[in-house]
């Protein structure tokens, strides 16, 4: 904690005053251009991997960076509500689901009943990713090339995504509107390479 309260300290001292001028500009005001749906990893950072300065980005994140397909409940959805403000109240232009490498919830799709017993609602929460798992699984990867299966699953679980980013009838109506564009990252953490998913090959390329 004296780590935490120490970078208080140094933020508003340095960084704060360096920005000084754009804080007060957001003081009452957001009108971030891209909405970022990572996953919670501690090792993915949205503003440092992107180089945007507060206000820019409208940040959800969660196990996984899973999007819950669009459905009318009275329940309470925090990832649909916030997608739901970010397109309906801030008229973002920009969404962008961002997976990584060495990702536990996708990892956890393959535990086993034990290894998730301490974890519920983890364990269903990753069902919006079954899909993801049913797919992998199909293509029979050998125990010998459990990467691959990461790197796939990681990746594969990005596109699903995409696709329940359209169950959205407002990001749908937009992206046929072309006022709204929705894109794929896998972010790799050892190396700092992006790779960004291009639909018309349906493989992630390198940002370069």
């Amino acid at each position: 904690m004296e780590k935490l309260l120490q970078g208080l300290i140094q933020f508003k001292e340095t960084d704060f005053q360096q920005h000084r001028q754009l804080f007060e500009e957001l003081g009452n005001f957001q009108s971030p251009h891209t909405l970022f749906i990572g996953c919670s990893d501690s090792r993915l950072v949205p503003n440092l991997i992107t180089g945007t300065l507060p206000g820019e980005l409208f940040v959800i994140r969660n196990i996984a960076n899973i999007v819950p397909p669009y459905r009318n409940t009275e329940e309470y959805l925090a990832t649909t509500s916030a997608i739901e403000y970010a397109i309906n109240i801030l008229d973002i232009q920009h969404i962008v689901v961002c997976g990584h490498s060495n990702c536990g919830g996708c990892k956890s799709l393959y535990a086993s009943e034990k290894e998730m017993q301490s974890i519920p609602h983890t364990r269903k929460w990753l069902e919006l990713a079954g899909n993801v798992k049913e797919k992998i699984t199909a293509m029979n990867i050998p125990e010998s090339e459990m990467a691959k299966r990461e790197w796939m699953t990681e990746q594969i679980n990005i596109v699903e995504q995409l696709k329940h980013l359209l169950t959205y009838p407002f990001i749908r109506e937009k992206v046929l509107n072309q006022t709204l564009t929705i894109e794929g990252w896998y972010y790799i953490i050892e190396t700092g390479e992006v790779f960004r998913y291009n639909r018309h090959n349906s493989e992630f390329e390198l940002v370069n």
